[in-house]
């Protein structure tokens, strides 16, 4: 099962990996299963830095994993929100226009601003938290924006028939995936108590408010709207945590 983990760690980040060699449909949607795993690693590392920086101005610091934080994700979930938030605008309550905008390399205002916004608001939510030293909402909210995708998979129809995706929504196995789902949102509670709560319940907000204007759009999601729930759900976090420690 070591093959899926380094499929998933190949995915989502650009972390030096042994080559997979040949892959199967069915190891691609295995991979689902490690997407925490991976949440963990990204955040691990942002944590380790953030505990060697100690003592530096926050403000450099915040930045510092901002980058850090991008540079290890490849900015691949910057680029899915970026292709969404154009699409969104530009389709025009249309579909297939919605789809196909989706599909342009271009990225437009839309997805220029959208992507200043949230690192804006990243960046805001790492001052606050590194001022307190809550290196701990830096390891959880990589691990939870990550639970999202497989949440959404399960929940939502895949709807595009070709690529990566439709090979992760059509092996995910559904009942593992559950209980990992179901795990990682005990373990922030019993880790971070009553911030754990607070943090679930700002992400099951952006969980259903992004599944209803994509199921209401294009019926379903992408690989793009699976990015930008990856991105807006890490900012909501962040900022959830950052309000709960100031007041």
């Amino acid at each position: 099962m070591i093959k899926p983990l380094f499929i998933a760690l190949q995915l989502l980040t650009r972390l030096p990996v042994p080559n997979t060699g040949t892959v199967t449909d069915r190891q691609v949607g295995q991979s689902l299963l490690y997407y925490p795993v991976v949440g963990l690693i990204i955040g691990g590392l942002l944590a380790l830095v953030a505990w060697l920086t100690e003592g530096s101005p926050d403000a450099v610091r915040a930045v510092l994993l901002l980058i850090i934080w991008t540079l290890i994700t490849g900015a691949l979930h910057l680029d899915g929100l970026a292709d969404s938030a154009d699409a969104w605008v530009g389709g025009y309550g249309d579909k297939e226009k919605t789809l196909a905008i989706m599909k342009d390399p271009y990225v437009g205002p839309a997805g220029v601003t959208i992507i200043l916004l949230v690192l804006i608001a990243k960046y805001a939510a790492l001052e606050a938290l590194l001022s307190q030293a809550n290196y701990i909402a830096l390891v959880l909210v990589p691990v939870l924006a990550r639970v999202m995708m497989p949440l959404l998979l399960l929940t939502t129809d895949y709807v595009r028939k070709n690529g990566m995706g439709s090979a992760l929504a059509a092996h995910h196995p559904k009942c593992a995936s559950q209980w990992i789902i179901f795990s990682c949102a005990l373990l922030s509670v019993i880790v971070a108590g009553n911030s754990g709560l607070w943090l679930l319940a700002t992400l099951a907000i952006v969980f259903l408010y992004l599944r209803w204007i994509m199921i209401k759009r294009i019926q379903g999601t992408t690989g793009d709207t699976l990015g930008a729930m990856v991105e807006l759900s890490e900012a909501a976090g962040l900022i959830a945590l950052a309000l709960v420690i100031q007041s």
